[in-house]
């Protein structure tokens, strides 16, 4: 199977396109292929079509050092399931008495892919499935019982300060720890001729990223077409999140579907 950055692997997403209504998978592809089988098991064609490249660190071994160290912590919080599978490489069992928060269902179900689930760790996870993000994750933990204790937020390069600050306002000793870097695709000829495949025909497009969004508007924003950007706006998306439809609606999106976290929700907007 060609690289999902490879000018071949989009090649192939670009060949995958015919006349019928396509299922376009935006995220990374480790997190995309799963999906992307449900979506064929439901008579969908799925088209994956990676907007984010996710790196690793340049300092592996410091990463492991650090994560060496869970036992030192109340709380483990992770922003994000690519943040979990970046420590998980690194971590060969969760210590006892070390509770995780984590701000979506797919952060949740990447847990349960290493071994990490309710029954031996307590996981703490926003309550309102539409809302998985920082702030109502910030909700569901018991602010009280961690102030004056360690707290590690595992996340990507640039991620939000809303979570370490509020958690420090709060009391809690709080350390980040960047797991994993973001990159977008290079707008090479492949992906071009991939997208401008897919914005010819009315297709559903899972998007699970903000800045992935953002990204895929910058780059269809070069294509010579100028009816490319409008052309684009009129597919349908449907996103996990409220902050990503809040996003796709300021950018010009008409067509957003919110279905809360979960790949089981966004398999069910498919089919409603």
């Amino acid at each position: 199977m060609p690289e999902p950055g490879s000018g071949a692997g989009r090649m192939e997403a670009a060949a995958a396109v015919a006349a019928a209504p396509a299922v376009v998978i935006t995220r990374p592809r480790r997190q995309a292929e799963g999906l992307a089988a449900a979506v064929a098991a439901l008579g969908r064609r799925p088209v994956i079509l990676p907007l984010l490249d996710i790196e690793p660190v340049d300092d592996q071994h410091g990463l492991a050092q650090h994560l060496a160290g869970l036992d030192q912590y109340a709380l483990v919080a992770f922003v994000s399931p690519n943040a979990v599978d970046a420590a998980f490489a690194h971590i060969a069992r969760w210590p006892d008495g070390v509770a995780i928060a984590v701000v979506g269902e797919g952060s949740r179900a990447a847990l349960a892919r290493h071994g990490v689930d309710d029954g031996r760790v307590p996981i703490h996870c926003p309550r309102d499935p539409a809302r998985s993000d920082s702030e109502h994750l910030l909700q569901a933990l018991d602010l009280a019982r961690l102030a004056g204790r360690r707290v590690l937020v595992v996340r990507g390069d640039g991620g939000r300060e809303l979570l370490p600050d509020a958690l420090r306002a709060a009391g809690c000793t709080v350390e980040t720890l960047t797991a994993y870097r973001r990159a977008l695709p290079r707008p090479d000829a492949a992906l071009t001729a991939t997208l401008a495949a897919l914005l010819a025909t009315p297709n559903d497009w899972i998007v699970t990223s903000s800045e992935a969004l953002r990204g895929l508007v910058a780059i269809v924003s070069t294509f010579a077409d100028p009816a490319s950007v409008a052309g684009l706006q009129r597919q349908h998306l449907i996103v996990p999140h409220a902050r990503i439809a809040e996003t796709a609606r300021a950018l010009g999106f008409g067509a957003v579907t919110l279905t809360g976290s979960g790949d089981e929700r966004l398999l069910a907007a498919l089919q409603s």
